[in-house]
């Protein structure tokens, strides 16, 4: 299959292990030369942006219906992730004979791409964004493709928990005031409130613990606080009862229920079950729906598990093919 190979083609720019194209870096620009080319290939008139997004149009296309994604990749990054939703995106248009191709710069570290495209102005009348899933709730429902009803708000920043410094060796317990047991305790108590809201998750994925000698008692730590839930009531909810001021934050994403519609009745066409989710990670259709954007986002059933951000990110070429399929139909009937 084409688009499998252009995956590997994309896969082997930047070198393992894993995908290495991170945003801005020479590997994301040889893997937009090469979808350049692609899209002339595929008949597509193509402009880049002052962000350096890609788009391919066909003039005598529908106006204003685009779809694509992102070509950039997390450091050790999977196969799948944002690539996918590229290729598919031109094997779908070429097929279809209708229809844009965007391909955004540096959704990884913030959605810089289509943040920029959203500033500029320069925006579509309805877009679709394929991706793979990253997560295992499609395959455990046994459904190869999703519909995504909207996309998480993200709420992140730093927590600072103090204590008292002091010898290792010399400090009885009962008098210590050890501030990584306090983080620690404060984690599990997080835990337990993202527990209590649908939905909801919390991360600590960082830590600063100070002074960070073996023989000291911790005096300080600094953590880090990533919460996401997928109401605006439910993200307020979250970040109230985990007590902490967020300095980044985003919005939950509606996708558009016209064009969920039309996914709907794309997969019933076809016979495939129709299981609709929320979309944990952010994208660039939610910065686009954000802005006023009719979208929707089609995600592919992740294997292994549903592992991604990792070499070990897996879909079958079987589900590849029904995106490809179901997209260009989505684009017709539109």
């Amino acid at each position: 299959m084409r688009a499998l190979e252009r995956l590997d083609e994309l896969y082997a720019i930047g070198g393992g292990p894993g995908a290495n194209r991170i945003g801005y870096s020479p590997e994301e620009d040889a893997a937009h030369e090469l979808a350049r080319g692609w899209l002339e290939a595929a008949g597509l008139q193509v402009t880049v942006d002052a962000a350096g997004n890609l788009l391919g149009t066909d003039p005598g296309s529908v106006p204003g219906v685009w779809t694509g994604s992102h070509l950039d990749t997390v450091p050790h990054g999977g196969k799948f992730d944002g690539a996918l939703g590229v290729v598919a995106a031109i094997e779908a248009v070429e097929g279809a004979g209708r229809g844009s191709v965007v391909v955004f710069r540096d959704e990884e570290r913030g959605c810089s791409g289509s943040r920029a495209l959203v500033a500029g102005g320069r925006l579509p009348q309805a877009f679709l964004e394929v991706h793979v899933e990253q997560g295992p709730r499609l395959a455990g429902a046994g459904a190869p493709l999703g519909i995504v009803t909207g996309v998480v708000g993200v709420s992140r920043g730093t927590v600072v928990v103090n204590g008292r410094a002091g010898h290792a060796g010399t400090t009885p317990m009962d008098v210590r005031d050890d501030a990584l047991v306090k983080a620690a305790e404060l984690m599990l108590r997080m835990r337990e409130v993202a527990r209590s809201i649908d939905g909801a998750v919390v991360t600590v994925g960082e830590l600063e613990v100070e002074p960070g000698a073996v023989n000291v008692i911790p005096s300080r730590v600094t953590m880090s606080v990533d919460a996401r839930a997928p109401t605006a009531e439910s993200c307020t909810a979250l970040v109230e009862r985990l007590g902490f001021e967020p300095t980044y934050r985003t919005q939950p994403a509606e996708m558009d229920g016209r064009l969920r519609e039309a996914l709907r009745a794309e997969l019933e066409a076809r016979g495939l079950p129709v299981v609709e989710l929320t979309s944990g990670a952010g994208h660039d259709a939610a910065v686009l729906a954000a802005a006023g954007v009719p979208s929707a986002m089609l995600f592919v059933r992740s294997l292994n598990d549903g592992v991604s951000h990792s070499p070990d990110e897996l879909s079958s070429p079987a589900d590849v093919a029904l995106a490809i399929d179901v997209l260009a139909g989505w684009l017709r009937r539109l």
